[in-house]
């Protein structure tokens, strides 16, 4: 079983007199007065909890300190100040004996550019982790096809690293990350240097080895949309801090401040939003009794936009037990993915005097209804 990762009030200054830099930090000194001083401030105050199967993302852009971030959590850099505790454990006061042993048994690292050993096979690349503990070489080539079959990479234990594509040299990677058989992965960046397509791969294969293995993860990226795919929480960060730590609806529908909002706002919402997070609470109580599709919280959106399509009114959602719980009106689906989501419609002012004016009205409602339904059958199969 993973355990839990904690990160209390962690600071990283590199330069002269760090320990100052961190006091005047505390008493509210922003970077750039201490980088006129010869400082520089790579993480302030960071505090976050893991919880043991949980991925959790640290996005941001670059040096917003992110990977810093991650090497302070195995001690690849010693924090300025706070404390890294694993399972218990604390990391910050472990000698450099006691990091690697932790480093070689209970934490490993995935990184962006692979990292093989081009003169060892792939099994030997694979196994390395395993050799650095002692492991009888019978045994960790076993454990190293095992990962490497969980990989996908079965047949390819005697190739060498350049015959393999940059996907299958990741995968060799993260081969070698899981067959230590580590609570902890950290991955940075590992799959930002992949093609489109090889990374999405790359994240489906993720995602399914966490189905089974259970793992505790951080995982660093840039991309916004990598971010809210794989992570069950995510961490953005900005110029050294923790701006919010949530779930991605969280961060694209209660962004915590105007940088977070911005920074999500080319985001595939169709991709990240469920039932739950657009839906109105405000209910009559009777809605879900005529008999139509219902959908629940966790209904994707772009499957609520295909029951949309399907029916004429706004569509019920109930819970578990079969309780309403609330109703996604079309309006209310397009104002989310047009990020407004309370928007109401404009109020049209114009006369209704003659049969003929409510005929053209009448047409233009009926226009108004199906190009909203065309829009949600489009997002459905989008």
């Amino acid at each position: 079983m993973s355990a839990r990762l904690e990160a209390e009030h962690l600071y990283k200054v590199f330069g002269g007199r760090p320990d100052q830099a961190v006091e005047r930090l505390r008493n509210g000194a922003d970077r750039e007065e201490l980088r006129a001083d010869g400082a520089t401030a790579a993480v302030i105050d960071a505090s976050f909890t893991v919880e043991p199967g949980e991925i959790f993302v640290v996005m941001g852009l670059s040096g917003s300190g992110k990977s810093t971030l991650l090497r302070m959590l195995n001690g690849l850099l010693p924090p300025t100040a706070g404390q890294v505790r694993f399972g218990g454990q604390d990391l910050t006061g472990l000698d450099a004996r006691g990091l690697r042993e932790v480093r070689s048994r209970r934490i490993s690292m995935v990184f962006q550019h692979f990292a093989l050993f081009p003169h060892r096979s792939v099994r030997d690349n694979a196994a390395y982790g395993l050799a650095v503990q002692g492991v009888p070489r019978a045994e960790r080539a076993r454990r190293a096809d095992e990962a490497l079959a969980l990989c996908g990479l079965a047949g390819w234990e005697k190739s060498w690293p350049d015959e393999l594509s940059g996907g299958m040299q990741q995968r060799v990677g993260l081969a070698r990350a899981l067959a230590t058989d580590a609570e902890l992965l950290l991955m940075d960046e590992s799959f930002s240097a992949l093609d489109p397509l090889i990374r999405r791969d790359m994240q489906d294969q993720l995602l399914e080895l966490q189905k089974t293995l259970k793992k505790t993860i951080v995982f660093i990226t840039h991309d916004l949309n990598e971010a809210m795919r794989l992570g069950d929480r995510v961490a953005v960060m900005r110029d050294g801090r923790v701006a919010q730590i949530g779930t991605a609806e969280d961060i694209l529908v209660r962004p915590a401040d105007d940088y977070v909002a911005s920074f999500t706002q080319d985001v595939d919402r169709s991709r990240v939003l469920t039932a739950d997070a657009v839906m109105d609470r405000a209910v009559r109580g009777d809605e879900a009794d005529c008999g139509c599709e219902t959908a629940t919280p966790q209904t994707p959106f772009t499957e609520l936009c295909a029951i949309s399509a399907r029916v004429s009114h706004p569509v019920a959602v109930l819970d578990a037990r079969r309780t309403l719980v609330g109703v996604v009106p079309r309006q209310r689906l397009l104002g989310f993915l047009g990020d407004e989501p309370a928007a109401a419609p404009d109020r049209c002012d114009t006369p209704r005097a003659t049969d003929s004016a409510k005929a053209t009205t009448t047409d233009s409602a009926k226009a108004t209804t199906d190009s909203a339904t065309d829009d949600a059958k489009a997002v459905a199969r989008a």
